[in-house]
């Protein structure tokens, strides 16, 4: 999962990137006069184009980038959904409340608490790598 959010951020860079360039191109395009002339670049030949079929080809593409942002955005929230919740299973296996309730030396009333404590703690750890949840799981036990 963590490698398909670094690969659908990188893909949301190039089309932020895209979009940006796309805007400065009708910017550009809004400051020339209509009977100017426009010409787009088609593999290597240069194709005289009319200033409106021009606007309107950047303004199209601008709408498409737009949507393939907001349709990136929702993957990468779900996929960040399903990681935090296999960030939860992590912690659940890792941490059961029978080794709080057996070693913590906690009353179990209170050992609830203490549980949920250590899983949050656990959650932001897991980014950095399973060597410090063990740390932690140590750390607990003694």
């Amino acid at each position: 999962l963590a490698a398909d959010i670094a690969k659908n951020h990188q893909v949301r860079k190039k089309y932020t990137i895209q979009l940006g360039e796309n805007e400065l191109v009708l910017k550009e395009l809004e400051l020339l006069k209509e009977d100017a002339n426009v010409y787009k670049l088609i593999g290597p030949v240069l194709v005289k184009q009319d200033l409106a079929e021009a606007n309107a080809n950047v303004r199209k593409r601008i709408e498409y980038i737009s949507a393939e942002l907001k349709r990136l955005d929702a993957t990468v929230q779900d996929l960040e959904e399903k990681q935090n919740s296999k960030r939860e299973a992590v912690c659940v296996a890792l941490l059961p409340s029978r080794f709080i309730y057996s070693y913590s030396g906690f009353h179990p009333r209170w050992a609830d608490s203490f549980y949920q404590h250590i899983c949050v703690s656990v959650l932001h750890l897991l980014p950095i790598g399973l060597s410090c949840v063990f740390l932690l799981f140590n750390f607990v036990s003694f």
